[in-house]
């Protein structure tokens, strides 16, 4: 309770939030140990530091701990008072752990400000404790801080519904309150949480751990071989290139010394790098090479990333090479003594090399370019609202090739069959661009400051499922273009739909744009009949889902590329997992899935047997998706519920077991069923929910679980199912990305990690 914070070998397990008889031992005497350190002098903890040492939100929970704990009443909490206190729910039966769960709720009279001394020894009520039963006020109190410690807003009918389906479900008597029977017996309807009472109640009064543990396997293992070998087989090739490549060049030039052998040994290494480095994104070739039997050997999800790595290389090559130049140059000063070092690095010399001897000069503004764009290519640079920084250094790119092709007499060859390809695709980028503008014919500003764009779709604009595009929209940056993915399904002809969530200074810049309704646009090419109507810019309310604007604003799009989540259709269990913004590749893919399952799916007329009949559907080997979202809090759910309302809808109609599809709601924020500040909530949620058939948080008919997924009881109820090999689709921060590979791992699924 006062240390587990400062002291993680003493948090559970990741995913688990109990603790073994050992380990609730260990935890009493590291409390006994800390109690000196916090309570000060006086040796008493008063309950502003109760408060602090369980890092309660807020302070009705802190207040009825405090309270049970303060037997004498004294308003301060002795190492006697608390030992005691602890080691009856550490060393109690379920009966004295749950008599404390029903003190807590037992608030009596003291409904507003809560001093009141109740635990004994024995666990019994004291006379200054409450009435001995809980009655709807009572327990609509306690229901109403579970929401503010969970961060969950309801409207007060809606806690009034929750209040009434436990009150409704504990008061078997009908007597008009709860009392411990009852309370007990109705809690033994939810196994997760009797099974948290017997192993520890001591779990209730710590902090989460502050993060999950990863049990990713040692590198080069075979399970990690196994789930990495295009990756480290590349990894090792190209490194196998690099020293053949800068050992036969440095041979080749040996007998001019050793700085000279290491400069040309470098600048090989460079003639490669460099026109690997225009191969890594050519995204045009990558995306076609997607579809082809090479995508199972070539890790092509991991390009951006190669990139990156490829781009350190050559800054350390370029700085090794001009450091041996450099050395061999002022060996050359010191043995002719009649030109200084600055003549051999700053004058053009024929012999040296280069277009007229000037390999020296592009040499160093070559060195200086590198360093340049490097720098700007930080990630604290592009997301601090500084991406047009990195955007125009990053178009260096032309001057750095130029220079190569002046500065090395052999860097063309490298560079003539990847440099047309380059040109290739820019050409066709330019010729996309240059076609005539699209409109952007709706505008959605959802909660959680998401932008939702409805885009006219170009005539023979062809995508696959979790696609994405390059967006430019000349009223917010005439020269920026970035990239999105395409939330619609592509079996939607009209238009395309893209997310975007305000993180950065460009999607803020979009998100402000179009709350200014006034905002002057050009005339739009005439659509279609239902998108004349929307000519006329306005603002009007749609409830929950935010603000809906028509508009006519003009953009340009690049694209399609193509993502790791082509994979999904060839998959026979697809799981896939979003956190967040993250979700929207899923978006696309979840409506086309449900698309061809609905095309699939046959029923006889006469008896209404329905079947899935093999349509040849090389593309759609799905037999199971699981989908998982993971959200901070509740408002980050509403812009996307509409979306899983209608698929809900349809799993039901087509299948109404609803074994195909399923769904996984995740809030973080809320706290779990083993935390005592939750308990009640959570049962109360889980019998409304049971009652309406919808989920009080989002709406849907899949109930939001509290907390973050314990991954090993996750993927076990998937390998469980046995459906087919198993592929695990991830978009979200990387934090999470690595903790999800490192159970993929375990269990021997295949990971993908969309770019984010």
């Amino acid at each position: 309770l006062l240390g587990a914070a400062a002291h993680p070998a003493l948090c559970p397990p990741a995913g688990s939030c109990t603790m073994s008889t050992a380990e609730d031992a260990e935890w009493l005497r590291w409390v006994t140990k800390q109690f000196g350190s916090i309570a000060g002098e006086d040796k008493e903890i008063n309950l502003e530091e109760f408060k602090t040492a369980l890092q309660v939100k807020e302070s009705f929970f802190a207040e009825r701990f405090f309270a049970l704990f303060d037997s004498d009443g004294s308003g301060t909490i002795s190492l006697e008072e608390l030992l005691k206190a602890l080691s009856l729910l550490v060393h109690g039966n379920e009966t004295d752990k749950l008599r404390f769960l029903f003190q807590v709720y037992d608030v009596g009279r003291a409904l507003r400000h809560i001093r009141v001394p109740a635990l004994t020894r024995r666990g019994a009520c004291s006379p200054r404790s409450g009435s001995g039963s809980i009655d709807l006020d009572e327990l609509r109190v306690v229901l109403r801080w579970c929401l503010r410690e969970s961060a969950i807003a309801l409207p007060e009918e809606r806690l009034g519904d929750l209040t009434l389906a436990l009150f409704e479900a504990a008061d078997k008597d009908h007597s008009g309150s709860i009392t411990f029977e009852e309370l007990k017996e109705e809690l033994e309807g939810f196994p997760e949480v009797m099974e948290n009472l017997t192993i520890s109640a001591a779990s209730w009064l710590k902090p989460p751990p502050p993060r999950e543990r990863s049990c990713r396997p040692r590198y080069l293992s075979r399970v990690y071989w196994h789930n990495h070998r295009s990756k480290l087989a590349c990894l090792g090739g190209y490194a196998g290139l690099n020293l053949l490549l800068f050992a036969l060049a440095a041979l080749r030039h040996a007998s001019l010394g050793g700085w000279m052998a290491v400069a040309r040994g470098c600048g090989q290494c460079l003639n490669f790098n460099c026109t690997f480095l225009a191969v890594l994104m050519l995204r045009r070739c990558l995306t076609w090479l997607r579809a082809t039997p090479i995508a199972k050997v070539l890790p092509l999800d991991q390009h951006v990333v190669f990139h990156q790595l490829v781009g350190y290389v050559v800054l350390a090559l370029a700085a090794v090479h001009t450091g041996a130049h450099i050395a061999n140059f002022s060996r050359l000063a010191r043995q002719d003594g009649h030109h200084a070092l600055a003549e051999y690095l700053l004058s053009a010399r024929p012999g040296v090399g280069g277009l007229g001897g000037t390999a020296s000069q592009t040499g160093l503004a070559l060195q200086g370019l590198l360093a340049a764009m490097l720098a700007f290519s930080s990630p604290c640079i592009r997301r601090s609202g500084h991406f047009e920084v990195f955007y125009w250094t990053h178009l260096s790119y032309i001057s750095i090739w130029t220079l190569l092709i002046l500065h090395g007499p052999h860097f063309w060859k490298w560079f003539v069959v990847p440099g047309c390809l380059f040109v290739l695709e820019k050409v066709v980028g330019l010729a996309w661009r240059h076609a005539g503008g699209l409109r952007i014919v709706e505008v959605n500003l959802l909660p959680s400051k998401v932008t939702h764009l409805v885009i006219e779709r170009p005539q023979f604009f062809h995508y696959k499922p979790g696609d994405y595009v390059y967006l430019n929209i000349p009223a917010i940056a005439t020269y920026e273009w970035h990239p999105f993915t395409i939330s619609s399904a592509p079996e939607q002809q009209e238009t395309l739909w893209l997310h975007i969530r305000s993180l950065g200074q460009w999607t803020n810049k979009l998100y402000e744009y179009f709350q200014q309704p006034e905002s002057p646009s050009p005339e739009p090419k005439p659509l279609s009949r239902s998108l004349r109507e929307k000519r006329c810019r306005h603002w009007v309310q749609v409830g929950a889902d935010g603000a809906q604007l028509s508009a006519n604003a003009e953009c340009y799009i690049d694209g399609p590329y193509g993502t790791p989540t082509r994979r999904i259709f060839t998959s026979e269990h697809a799981v896939l997992i979003g956190a967040g913004i993250g979700i929207t590749p899923f978006a696309s893919i979840l409506q086309s899935i449900m698309y061809r399952y609905r095309r699939r799916k046959q029923s006889c007329p006469s008896c209404h047997y329905s079947w899935c009949e093999d349509l040849r559907d090389e593309e759609m080997m799905l037999r199971k998706v699981d989908f998982i979202w993971i959200n901070r809090d509740q408002k980050h759910f509403e812009w996307f519920v509409s979306l899983l309302t209608k698929l809900e809808m349809e799993q039901a109609e087509q299948e109404p077991g609803g074994r195909f599809l399923e769904m996984h709601m995740y809030m973080t924020s809320a706290l779990s069923k083993n935390d005592m500040k939750a308990i009640g909530l959570q049962m109360a949620l889980d019998l409304l929910a049971a009652k309406e058939q919808r989920d009080s948080i989002t709406g849907l008919r899949t109930r939001t679980q509290p907390g973050r997924p314990d991954w090993s009881k996750v993927f076990g109820k998937v390998a469980e199912e046995k459906k087919g090999k198993v592929q695990v689709f991830f978009c979200g921060s990387p934090a999470l990305a690595k903790v999800i590979r490192a159970h993929c791992e375990h269990f021997g699924f295949r990971f993908f990690k969309e770019n984010f």
